[in-house]
C-alpha cells in the first residue's frame, strides 16, 4: 500500500483492514474496520478530511476526496463501485453505489439507497433513505425491497472478508 503523510496530516488506518499495495491513501484519512480497499483507489486527504467507515468496500479506481476544510464522509458497509467517484459528500451505511457513478459536492446519500451504475448525484442533491437512483442527473427510480437488503447484506460481506483472505492468501506471481 502507497501511504503518505502530508504537511503532518497522517492516515490513520485500522489494522483490521486492508489497503492493496498499488492503493493510495493520502493525509487526513480515517480507515475504519474491516475496510477493504482496492487496486488502484486513491483517497486523497491532502486539504480535506475523509472517513471510511466499518465494513466498507472501496472498490478498484474508486476516487475519494474532498474541498480544503471540508469532509467526505462514507459510513458503515457501504459498496463503493468500480471507479466511482466521491467529493466532498455523504454517503450513509449501507449505501450501494455503483460502477462508475460520481457523486458530488455536499450531496447525500441515505442509508440504504442505491445510486446506479453510470449516474451523478448533483452539487447539493439528497438521495432518500431506501431510494434507488440513476441517470444523469440521478432521478428515483424505485424503492429498495428488503430482499435486496438481505442479498447486499451478504454480498458485503464477501468484500469483509476480504480483509483477511488478501493478508493471508494474496501472493505476486513471479
Amino acid at each position: 500500500m502507497t501511504v503518505f503523510e502530508f504537511e503532518g496530516r497522517i492516515p490513520e488506518i485500522a489494522e483490521s483492514s486492508y489497503v492493496f499495495h498499488n492503493a493510495t491513501v493520502i493525509g487526513a484519512v480515517r480507515i475504519g474496520e474491516n475496510v477493504w480497499i482496492g487496486p488502484g483507489a486513491v483517497i486523497r486527504g491532502d486539504y480535506g478530511e475523509i472517513i471510511v467507515g466499518d465494513g466498507t468496500a472501496v472498490e478498484d479506481n474508486c476516487v475519494i476526496h474532498a474541498r480544503p476544510g471540508e469532509r467526505t464522509i462514507i459510513g458503515k458497509n457501504v459498496t463503493l463501485g468500480h471507479s466511482c467517484v466521491i467529493h466532498t459528500a455523504e454517503i450513509d451505511d449501507n449505501a450501494v453505489i455503483g460502477m462508475k457513478s460520481v457523486v458530488t459536492d455536499f450531496a447525500k446519500v441515505g442509508k440504504w439507497a442505491v445510486v446506479a451504475e453510470g449516474s451523478v448525484v448533483r452539487k447539493g442533491q439528497s438521495v432518500p433513505q431506501d431510494t434507488i437512483v440513476g441517470g444523469v442527473p440521478a432521478k428515483e427510480i424505485a424503492a429498495v425491497k428488503d430482499d435486496f437488503k438481505v442479498q447486499w447484506a451478504d454480498y458485503k460481506k464477501n468484500y469483509q472478508s476480504f480483509c483477511v483472505r488478501y493478508k493471508e492468501n494474496l501472493r505476486e506471481k513471479k
